[in-house]
């Protein structure tokens, strides 16, 4: 009986050792997510800014020589640039930082230990 009452003792202190971990790693978490989110607000503001200016600029100095064809140069080089951004971001979230990589490790082994 008193084995039992010690295994069960055990368990009960390794789920809190647990949730402790998933909860330091949730806070990490958010930390993490707030700062990319802050990054992505800003950038999409200077983007914008960014985008309008050189784009007036650049059709206002070639229209004379190029005409129509220059918005689809703009076109093109934005449409390439955009696709960058999101690979990027892609691999920011691959990267395992938003997953609870040590947390799902240590469960892991805590469940090949009891099987």
């Amino acid at each position: 009986m008193s084995g039992l009452v010690s295994t069960a003792k055990n368990m009960f202190a390794l789920v809190i050792s647990r949730i402790e971990l998933a909860a330091l790693e949730f806070s990490e978490i958010g930390a993490h997510l707030l700062k990319l989110f802050l990054v992505c607000a800003l950038s999409i503001v200077a983007l914008w800014f960014a985008l309008a200016f050189w784009s007036a600029l650049v059709v206002v100095l070639a229209w004379e020589s190029m005409g129509w064809k220059i918005l689809v140069i703009l076109g093109a080089f934005f449409t390439l640039l955009a696709l960058g951004s999101a690979l990027y971001v892609r691999s920011v979230l691959r990267q395992g930082r938003l997953g609870l990589p040590i947390t799902m490790a240590e469960l892991r082994k805590d469940r090949d230990a009891i099987l």
